[in-house]
Order: structure tokens, then C-alpha cells, then sequence
């Protein structure tokens, strides 16, 4: 879905959705209905101020991601999924890439304190991040749309001494008040506490806050739940310094129905850059959504309008087993990570591996990268040829052992039990491919060399 495709749907009428203590909103602030609609208001500042701000005309926002690894992960995607819809409806994102706070460490959340990274780590982590938020809001704007800003907090944070900060920043927030925030308390009453570097990080981000609000002129900061002392100290901050009225908007922290944090597989984190999480692993981790939480996430982490949703959800009521509403989050959220070419790949992909359907050069080309992959020549093909494949595939040990597993009716070729070692190029789809399996999980894709 394009930008300007999900503007165009998101600005629909939507008769479901909720409005601030049943008072209907001005079209600028329409963008608290939809996250309303769509269970994303944890908390906010005065709601009656925020909608009557958002209603005047386009606002500034921002988000903070810190480059604690290089690459984003699909947690993340919840916040700065927050941005876009802000975006879409008229208002202007600023993606707040955290150079300076990435060096600190956020505590929240967490029972002990994080690793510092080295300069050269976090350069690098930073540059990935910064790609990633630019793939995925638009700053370039037009037709409605403004554009959005990117920031490093590097930018007005490296070189001020410390003595500054304090006077400038410290003076105006109490430890009282620090103390009283759920992330610092947590931390200060847990086993570990916590040491003074991550104490100062609810400074550091209230300073952003600031800064922005002295630069850009923004008012409103977004992010997760867990993220509220922070947000508000920034709103404080502001208060007592400028004299203003900031606001904070967060939403629920994104977990599954059994309370486990989403985003996480058995092999870690699901990732953003496709280097790390295949495109085809993020689907099939989407697609393994539970019944319990698909309408959530389709309305949570995709830009489909929720009347849209409840269609979607009609129809899987219809047929569970099939998966409608899982496939639609999976090929949603693939499209907007990576492109509308890599969610087909994924389900030609799956098909190839799951379907039990005649295979096609589409699919098994799908699989490259996916399954591991052997260039033959035409010339090994013969009546030996599976055994050779076996053991060049690493299938099997041996020829004996590639013997002993056909014989016991071990192999398939292209989802086909074989029972002969003999390969001919009949058995290549396409002239080029063939599949070759051993026992349910144990796959090679088997690519003929031009």
C-alpha cells in the first residue's frame, strides 16, 4: 500500500469510531478516533486540550528510537507505526533516532542495567536504524502529506558540559518526581537497582523534548506505555522552562493473548532488516498469530481501517482453519517492511513447503534463500543421480546412508515419495528446479546451473 493509498482509506468515514468522552472531534484531531477505534490510547495529557490542539491544524510529534542494535525489530514497528498514522492524517512526524540516549541506556523495562556500546558500535547501529525509518514514513510529503523530519539527539547533546546540563536541565526537574516515575521506581527497588547513568536518562530524554519544541516547534510525544515518566518529564520540562503546554499520548505495550512480549520467536527478536529476519520468517511468524489475537494486531499494526477489519474478521469466523485474517496481517505488514514482491515470495514460499499442491517454478524460485540451495550440472543426472544429491546436499552422510534412507522411503522429490535413486530432467520443474526433502522438516533446493 502506498502513502498516499492509505491516506486515502484512512481518512474514511468510520462510524465505529470512538470519540472523546462522547464529544465528536474536529477533522485534525479524527486521528485520536481511529487510535481510539483501534485500542491504541493507553494514556494521554488533558484529552479535550490534545483534540482541540490536533483540530487547529497540523501538528508536530516525534518518537525516539535508540540504536541499541542494527536493526529495528517488530516491536518497534508499534511506535513508529504511530507516527505514520499521525502522518496519514495530516500531522507531521519527526523520528527521533537517539544517538546520544542509545549511549546511556533506557532503564525502563528492564531489572539490570544494559551494556554500554563502544562509538563505533553505535554509529553503525545508528546508520541502520536511520535507513529503516525513512523506508517506512515519508519524507518527501505532498498531496496532503507532511513530510516527515529525522533527528539525532547527538545534534544538541554532544558537546554541552555538564555543569550546563544541570543548570539548564536538573535544575528544574526534583528527584522527588524522578523517584515517583514507575520506570525509575521499579528500578530502584528491584534486586539490582539502578546506577545514576541510567537514572539521567528520563533528563536526557525530557531535554529532547525541549529542544524540539525550541527547534521544530513540537508538542506532542508519542511511544509505548512503558515510556509515560519519560514522555511526561519532557512535558514538565517544558512547562516550567518555556512556559508551554506540551502533550504525551502512549499506547499499550503489544503483547500475545498469553502476555508474552510479540515480536519475539524461539530464535530471538523478528527483525526489520531483512538480512537478519527473512522476509518469509516474519510472514510465517504473522501468520502463526493466534485466533485470540489477529484482530488486534490487524488493527494495531496495519493501516487497514477497522471497518475494513471487522469484515476480515467476519469472514474468518466463517472458516478459522483458514487463516484469512492471519494471512491478511502477514501480507500487511510484509508489504509495508519490505515491499508487495517479498509478501507474494513468502506465500509462493510457504505454499512450496505447506501447500501439498503441484509445484511451480514460482514457487521453488521463492525458496531461494529460504531453504538451502545446490547449483548441478545436467550432467550428474542419471540413475544414481539421488544419491549423489543426497550426499553433495549434505542429506545424508553417505552413500550408504542415502541408501538405507531411500530404502526406507525417506526421500521426496519436488513433495513426491521416490522410491528409485534415478533423476532425469523430467524431474526438473521449470527445466531448473528441483526440491529435494528428507523426512518432514529436511529440505535443499536443487538449481540446475545454466
Amino acid at each position: 500500500m502506498t502513502a498516499k493509498n492509505a491516506q486515502d482509506v484512512s481518512r474514511q468515514p468510520r462510524s465505529d469510531a470512538a470519540s472523546i468522552h462522547g464529544t465528536p472531534l474536529g477533522a485534525g484531531a479524527e486521528i485520536l478516533n481511529d487510535l481510539a477505534a483501534r485500542g491504541l490510547v493507553h494514556d494521554t495529557t488533558d484529552r479535550e486540550l490534545l483534540a482541540a490542539l490536533l483540530s487547529e491544524g497540523p501538528v508536530r510529534l516525534y518518537c525516539g528510537f535508540d540504536p541499541t542494535a542494527d536493526s529495528l525489530h517488530l516491536g518497534n514497528l508499534f511506535p513508529l507505526l504511530l507516527l505514520r498514522r499521525f502522518q496519514l492524517f495530516g500531522h507531521r512526524p519527526i523520528a527521533l533516532a537517539g544517538g546520544a540516549t542509545g549511549m546511556v541506556g533506557d532503564p525502563g523495562g528492564r531489572s539490570t542495567e544494559r551494556n554500554l556500546l563502544d562509538a563505533e558500535t553505535l554509529d553503525r547501529n545508528l546508520a541502520a536504524v536511520k535507513v529503516q525509518l525513512q523506508s517506512l514514513l515519508d519524507f518527501v510529503g505532498g498531496d496532503g502529506i507532511e513530510p516527515a523530519i529525522l533527528v539525532d539527539n547527538r545534534e544538541w547533546t554532544v558537546g554541552v558540559g555538564v555543569l550546563d546540563f544541570l543548570r539548564d536541565v536538573g535544575k528544574h526537574v526534583t528527584v522527588n518526581t524522578m523517584l515517583a516515575k514507575e520506570s525509575i521506581k521499579a528500578r530502584v527497588e528491584s534486586e539490582h537497582g539502578i546506577s545514576f547513568t541510567e537514572f539521567s536518562y528520563m533528563l536526557l530524554q525530557a531535554n529532547d523534548f525541549l529542544q524540539l519544541h525550541r527547534l521544530y516547534g513540537c508538542m506532542l510525544q508519542v511511544g509505548g506505555s512503558d515510556q509515560w515518566g519519560n514522555i511526561t518529564a519532557g512535558t514538565d520540562l517544558i512547562r516550567r522552562v518555556e512556559g508551554a503546554h506540551a502533550h504525551a499520548l502512549t499506547v499499550p505495550l503489544l503483547t500475545q493473548a498469553d502476555g508474552s512480549k510479540f515480536g519475539k520467536s524461539v530464535g530471538g527478536a523478528i527483525w526489520l532488516d531483512a538480512a537478519k529476519t527473512l522476509p518469509y520468517e516474519m510472514h510465517q511468524y504473522l501468520l502463526n498469530t493466534a485466533d485470540d489475537d489477529v484482530e488486534k494486531l490487524l488493527k494495531q499494526l496495519t493501516l487497514v481501517p477497522v471497518a475494513e477489519i471487522l469484515e476480515v474478521m467476519a469472514e474468518h469466523a466463517k472458516e478459522p482453519s483458514e487463516r484469512a485474517a492471519q494471512r491478511r496481517l502477514a501480507d500487511e505488514v510484509v508489504t509495508m517492511v519490505h515491499g508487495e514482491e517479498h509478501a507474494k515470495r513468502a506465500t509462493l514460499a510457504a505454499q512450496a513447503l505447506f501447500g501439498g499442491s503441484e509445484l511451480t517454478a514460482a514457487m521453488l524460485e521463492a525458496l531461494r534463500g529460504v531453504v538451502p540451495e545446490t547449483v548441478m550440472s545436467a550432467e550428474l543426472l542419471g540413475d544414481e543421480a539421488l544419491i549423489s544429491l543426497a550426499v553433495a546436499t549434505g542429506l545424508a552422510s553417505s552413500n550408504g546412508d542415502a541408501r538405507k534412507t531411500l530404502k526406507q522411503n525417506g526421500f521426496a522429490v519436488n513433495g513426491v515419495k521416490v522410491a528409485s535413486a534415478a533423476l532425469s530432467a523430467s524431474d526438473l520443474v521449470d527445466g531448473t528446479y528441483l526440491l529435494l526433502q528428507k523426512g518432514k522438516k529436511n529440505r535443499h533446493l536443487v538449481v540446475l546451473s545454466a
